[in-house]
């Protein structure tokens, strides 16, 4: 077998352990990039054995990068210079940084003697301080890490580091993101995109979406100037087909509501964390982030209520769910602090479970997210209740601006008995 390449899945893999003098830095422990080439073309690793050299020696500069002491030094320079001159508003830069305009300050009068105390002084430094050459995967890593606490779902920051790693690194991971302007950055991010263009059409939007947030992010950071070369309108419209020429929108596969019943008796019939909290997100109409992030502090048995926090809603909303009976019982059933604890103490049951969960019942043609659009076709095909109802029993924004700040309320009695309804259905073996 050549050096770092395994089978998986029909192809070739690269696959090295992290250094142990770089593990302090890069935590991943294990790398693992699909080398994209099939085992059955290249059943001797030939090709396969040269894209595993590039990107070994790609990542090999990577972990050099990381303890370069100039480039350390740099960073740490330039991150106090944009401190102080944001704090003197020169200019708008991110709030992140940790130093003070003193520091700075008494900085000057070290290397020059002086005192430096008005504007032009600390812009000067500013613009002087070597800019660091910050790799795309670097700035990558930063952005994802700065934008963590603001998705409400913890696979966002999953989904973005596995396509970018599969899709981009390869090509323009080691990159210095000042250097990926004009038609060199445009035809690096070309090379990453016109292979998973036409076959991918859906993966590729959204990686060209992530790419161009990265740079815009770096930009922002001073690590790189000029025009976004991963910009769409004016630009990559240009040399690529719309997304929705190439391939038409698939939404998420739902189980028509009349097969719902059945199912539900089918699913209570397994005993199981993850068949519990499948059902429960049935009953309730909610995402599966969620259902799995669900906790007993946010249950009010009294009042038959679950209040999701903002921090955990699509929208940053709080969002208050009527409970009926059965969702109540799984939740008296069930115990610790969150209501679907996973196997190790003190952690959610994982993402995957639910899907895994289908997949075990026998249902492969549709997905969990799927049952809520099979609650709104219930809700407005057999008992014809109000779409804006039914809107905001799914969390989703009715209405303008306008409309929404002149509606105050969320129809909680009214949503307590469509819930009561929606269960009276879910058990019932034939529909109405």
């Amino acid at each position: 077998m050549p050096r770092h390449l395994v089978k998986r899945d029909g192809y070739w893999r690269f696959v090295r352990r992290v250094p142990k003098e770089f593990l302090e830095r890069d935590q991943r422990g294990i790398v693992q990039q699909s080398t994209k080439v099939r085992v059955a073309d290249d059943p001797r690793a030939i090709r396969a054995r040269e894209v595993a050299e590039r990107m070994n020696r790609a990542l090999e500069s990577y972990w050099l990068s990381l303890i370069d002491g100039d480039t350390g030094k740099a960073v740490a320079e330039y991150e106090v210079a944009r401190n102080a001159a944001r704090q003197m508003r020169i200019r708008p830069i991110e709030y992140d940084a940790q130093r003070t305009i003193a520091e700075l300050l008494d900085r000057i009068e070290k290397l020059t003697g002086n005192r430096a105390d008005d504007r032009a002084s600390v812009l000067a430094v500013y613009d002087a301080v070597a800019k660091p050459a910050v790799t795309f995967r670097q700035a990558a890593e930063r952005f994802i890490e700065s934008q963590r606490p603001a998705w409400s779902n913890i696979c966002h920051a999953e989904a973005w580091a596995r396509s970018l790693a599969q899709h981009v690194y390869p090509t323009i991971g080691n990159v210095p993101v000042a250097e990926l302007n004009n038609a060199r950055g445009t035809d690096l991010v070309m090379q990453a995109l016109e292979p998973i263009w036409g076959t991918k059409t859906v993966t590729a939007s959204r990686v060209r979406g992530r790419i161009e947030k990265v740079l815009d992010w770096a930009k922002v950071r001073g690590y790189r100037d000029g025009e976004n070369p991963a910009r769409w309108r004016g630009h990559l419209d240009k040399l690529l087909p719309a997304p929705g020429k190439v391939a038409s929108v698939k939404h998420l596969a739902a189980m028509p509501y009349e097969q719902i019943p059945a199912f539900m008796l089918k699913l209570r019939g397994v005993d199981s964390v993850a068949a519990r909290a499948l059902e429960f997100a049935i009953l309730t109409a909610a995402r599966t982030a969620e259902v799995l992030g669900a906790k007993r502090s946010e249950i009010d048995r009294k009042a038959k209520m679950w209040t999701i926090p903002a921090v955990r809603m699509k929208a940053r909303k709080e969002h208050r769910v009527p409970l009926s009976d059965a969702a109540l019982s799984i939740v008296d059933n069930s115990c610790g602090e969150f209501l679907f604890p996973g196997a190790r103490p003190g952690r959610r049951l994982a993402h995957h479970t639910l899907r895994a969960m289908l997949k075990r019942m026998g249902v492969d043609g549709a997905a969990v997210h799927g049952f809520r659009s099979s609650f709104r076709d219930w809700g407005s095909e057999v008992r014809s209740y109000p779409s804006e109802l039914l809107e905001m029993a799914l969390a989703h924004t009715v209405g303008n601006k306008v409309e929404m700040a002149y509606r105050r309320g969320d129809m909680l009695e009214k949503r307590h008995q469509l819930m009561a309804d929606w269960e009276r259905f879910c058990n019932s073996v034939s529909s109405y």
